[in-house]
């Protein structure tokens, strides 16, 4: 029998895995994971208070802002003052706009590869399932 021990384990390995590929590909834009992961997020919702990306990344709060300083300062991202001055809001930088849809080539070539063995009716009930993990009664987690 798998136990729970076993599943997140695997799980674990795995994820360090897919993000030392990750890693390997962003190499050639100066990039990390952790900082795909922080324009992922602006390409798909538009400019975000800092404080939104954090907790929809789950990442605590100094350690996306060291991420934003860093990508502010390679001109991937801009961050405004919001409605406070204790606000911020971040935004793609046109430079990081312009090469985005090259970025996402490369990872969805990089993403499919990894799915290959799985058929399309898998990786949608594989979706599914990690989707369930850590959900709380009646939450949803992503649609």
């Amino acid at each position: 029998m798998i136990s729970t021990s076993d599943i997140f384990h695997l799980l674990h390995q795995q994820v360090r895995h897919i993000t030392k590929e990750v890693n390997e590909l962003l190499k050639e834009y100066n990039l990390y994971s952790s900082q795909w992961t922080i324009l992922y997020c602006l390409d798909q919702f538009g400019p975000m208070k800092q404080t939104d990306i954090w907790k929809y990344l789950n990442v605590e709060a100094p350690t996306t802002t060291r991420t934003l300083v860093r990508m502010e300062q390679n001109n991937w991202i801009n961050r405004m003052e919001g409605s406070d001055k204790r606000e911020r809001i971040v935004s793609l930088t046109h430079e990081a706009e312009e090469l985005l849809p090259t970025i996402k080539d490369s990872i969805k070539e990089m993403e499919e590869s990894l799915l290959q063995h799985l058929s399309t009716e898998e990786q949608i009930h594989f979706y599914h399932l990690l989707n369930k993990i850590g959900q709380q009664k009646g939450e949803k987690t992503h649609v």
